[in-house]
């Protein structure tokens, strides 16, 4: 189960929730079938707990009606594929589960710096 300090996007809220964040955004491209996105959440549960106030951690499902577009704009061919937002660009990406909660934390401290 998802952490209440995961943000969950949609195409609806992608533009007011990462690119117009004031803070770094860590974006996990996800779907519900796939073994490596639910290997993972438990740590973005974590990092979304511990980063709270300096960065957020948000999961979008690239199978949900819109999302779909949001996640081919992104380029999106792989998941879990991790995209790091810091003033609405793309500053860091990552894709796969290689690294843990290690990697992730690089990603988010490299944003935070």
């Amino acid at each position: 189960m998802a952490s209440p300090a995961i943000v969950t996007l949609t195409a609806q809220n992608f533009e007011t929730e990462v690119l117009k964040s004031a803070t770094p955004v860590l974006v996990d491209f996800w779907a519900e079938w796939c073994g490596p996105c639910k290997q993972i959440a438990p740590v973005l549960n974590e990092l979304a707990e511990e980063y709270t106030g300096k960065a957020k951690v948000a999961k979008l499902n690239i199978e949900e009606g819109a999302n779909q577009q949001l996640a081919a704009n992104y380029r999106v061919q792989s998941i879990p594929m991790f995209l790091v937002f810091k003033g609405g660009e793309i500053i860091a990406q990552h894709v796969g589960i290689s690294g843990g909660k290690a990697k992730m934390k690089s990603l988010l401290d490299g944003a935070i710096a």
